[in-house]
């Protein structure tokens, strides 16, 4: 029987200070109508003062583990999927290591912006796979709200801070029905990087740097690019968009969202939207939406559930998950 990855645990963080529109409206040339118009967003979390990137993972993670009935001990990897780290080294997955008071295993960051979570569960997955581990602890934790050029209401609006986690175990499975990480999809475009990037670096700048975006370009490259990555794993794995129970996207863009399930062909019913309540917080925002729909009871064990997501770089991708 073939050994593969499957998740155990959820959990997730969202800070408590909440940012709604009418909020920035004081602040910037916006309003409630402009940004829900074009966004779908409602409010947003923003990270307290003092409040880490390594703090939210770790309240997330903590979570993930009390779902999954273990301990700290019992996992052998942290992977840590953000864009804003605590530190430029180490590594925020080993300060999260450190909060857990652990100090055995594996912990490491993937950095693939918004796509993050997708990178990082295609990594995950693939170490449990090989023996790498045997239990993975996976987060995408961000405070993308400090990246943010408050006089930039085209991007200021869009962004919030939060955390979600996952717990993957090995498992050996007898067929294709029973729950596992099927597969991931990953594609990627450096030569796309003007259109989402932050102005800075400690190798340039030598400055944090705030976020940049061409939404528009963003935008038309979003849909076909993720769609094309959601029928090529399907297509992999001799499945179609008919097969889908569930559909968790990046939580980015409500017009992306529902632009991509279009495209694809899949009813809304089908699609889990939570980009209302805590914005685009880029590598949480699928582990975001994820848990929103375990709590809520409707996925069911055996359940086809797909990833999709698009970041800066440009990164892209999906993942196929027979739910447990």
């Amino acid at each position: 029987m073939p050994r593969k990855a499957k998740i155990i645990g959820i959990g997730s963080y969202l800070p408590d200070e909440i940012v709604g529109n009418d909020d920035l409206s004081q602040i910037l040339d916006t309003s409630d109508e402009w940004i829900t118009t074009r966004s779908g967003i409602k409010q947003r979390h923003r990270a307290a003062d003092g409040e880490a990137t390594s703090d939210i993972a770790l309240a997330a993670a903590q979570q993930a583990l009390s779902h999954a009935g273990i301990t700290a001990n019992d996992i052998d990897m942290i992977i840590v999927s953000t864009t804003t780290p605590d530190l430029t080294f180490p590594a925020t997955a080993a300060l999260v290591q450190k909060k857990l008071g652990i100090g055995h295993g594996a912990a490491f960051d993937v950095q693939a912006v918004c796509s993050g979570f997708v990178y990082g569960l295609s990594v995950a997955s693939a170490m449990v796979e090989t023996g790498q581990a045997e239990r993975a602890l996976l987060i995408g934790a961000e405070t993308m709200t400090r990246l943010l050029d408050w006089e930039d209401r085209a991007t200021a609006v869009l962004f919030g801070d939060g955390g979600g986690a996952v717990v993957l175990e090995a498992t050996d499975i007898a067929d294709e029905n029973e729950p596992h990480i099927i597969g991931s999809y990953l594609r990627s475009d450096g030569n796309l990087t003007d259109l989402l990037y932050v102005d800075g670096g400690p190798s340039t700048t030598g400055t944090t740097g705030k976020l940049r975006m061409q939404g528009r370009e963003v935008y038309r490259h979003a849909v076909g690019n993720i769609a094309e990555a959601i029928n090529s794993l399907l297509k992999r794995h001799a499945l179609t968009v008919a097969d889908i129970d569930w559909f968790v996207p990046h939580q980015a863009n409500k017009r992306i969202i529902d632009g991509v399930a279009k495209k694809i062909g899949l009813p809304p019913e089908k699609t889990v939207v939570t980009v209302q309540s805590h914005a685009n917080t880029s590598a949480a925002s699928i582990p975001l939406a994820l848990h929103e729909l375990v709590k809520s009871g409707r996925v069911k064990s055996g359940d086809l559930v797909m990833l999709e997501a698009m970041g800066g770089g440009l990164t892209w991708g999906a993942n196929l998950i027979r739910w447990v």
